[in-house]
């Protein structure tokens, strides 16, 4: 399952979503709902939503939680790779004029 994120700079919002998901149905509309729910949300707000609110709203069953699991891991590691593009982006500037 991967979940990839466009922000807005300037706001810091998630303005779109989408993900890649290779599986059962539960695990499909378990990312469906994370790229739903990420949209117009704040980063460190979207690193709220735990896979038990997933699960609910879809009315997994116990034997499917695990695909809750992964769309939040999903929405963790699109966070975190966010963050770690955008440090290396503000790093490399500085690692140029630090050498010259």
């Amino acid at each position: 399952m991967k979940l990839q994120i466009r922000v807005d700079e300037e706001s810091g919002k998630i303005v779109d979503a989408c993900f890649k998901t290779f599986g059962c149905g539960s695990a499909i509309a378990s990312s469906s709902v994370a790229t739903e729910w990420v949209k117009g949300r704040q980063m460190e707000e979207v690193l709220t939503i735990k896979n038990t609110e997933i699960a609910k709203h879809l009315s997994l069953p116990p034997v499917k939680l695990h695909c809750s699991m992964l769309a939040e891991d999903a929405i963790k590691a699109a966070v975190k790779d966010y963050e770690a593009k955008r440090a290396k982006l503000g790093a490399a500037p500085e690692e140029k004029s630090a050498d010259a």
